[in-house]
């Protein structure tokens, strides 16, 4: 993507609509710090803010136990051990991954992937969370129980960013969405009339 300009403002939640290939991914993982700048540059407020991304198949090792991840993915986020060790259990439950939570993650399926790590990110609380196309992955039971908990986040002060292409989780959990196609921001705004354009636009947009 060239070009792009986004401002996030703190405690935001802002939506991300677009189809598969539009660029979504990578601007998450932009603003995790995962992929570098070839141009351009990105601000943050103040120093030190911490970044999580929500993501299937990012951010945990494979040899490593559910637990193990859950401990290590913690201190990375900046969470002292002894605070990751106190809240093991509740990510344990919450996860509902009963006796795998002791096996490797080498071992699970992308939905456990997404239990395990949804369930951490509660507990680390990051300053930005980024949630890049998880919500509708999994049973429907864990999708409804994670939902509910992403709404206490989106009445907090934590800056939240959902990316997505389903536009009726935008629509319900976000203030404010843009757009976005071929790396470029079409529409920006109420997220219901930001939907309503990429539904009735993006046929309009196909994918190179």
């Amino acid at each position: 993507m060239r070009g792009l300009n986004l401002e996030i403002k703190e405690g935001e939640k802002l939506g991300v609509i677009g189809r598969n290939g539009c660029g979504k991914s990578t601007l998450t993982r932009v603003l995790a710090g995962i992929y570098g700048l070839d141009e351009g540059s990105i601000e943050f407020a103040r120093k030190g803010l911490h970044v999580e991304l929500l993501s299937l198949g990012v951010g945990f090792e494979g040899n490593l136990t559910g637990a193990e991840n859950a401990v290590l993915n913690g201190m990375l986020m900046g969470k002292s051990k002894r605070h990751m060790v106190s809240r093991i259990d509740k990510i344990k439950d919450f996860s509902g991954l009963g006796d795998f939570f002791d096996y490797p993650v080498y071992t699970y399926s992308s939905g456990m992937n997404l239990r395990l790590g949804f369930s951490v990110a509660l507990e680390t609380d990051p300053d930005v969370l980024l949630i890049d196309e998880v919500l509708g992955v999994g049973d429907q039971m864990f999708s409804i129980k994670s939902e509910a908990a992403l709404r206490e986040k989106f009445t907090s002060n934590r800056t939240v960013v959902l990316i997505s292409h389903d536009a009726s989780s935008i629509i319900r959990l976000c203030e404010r969405a843009i757009w976005l196609e071929k790396g470029q921001i079409l529409a920006e705004g109420n997220p219901a009339e930001v939907a309503e354009k990429y539904h009735s636009g993006a046929a309009n947009y196909p994918i190179a």
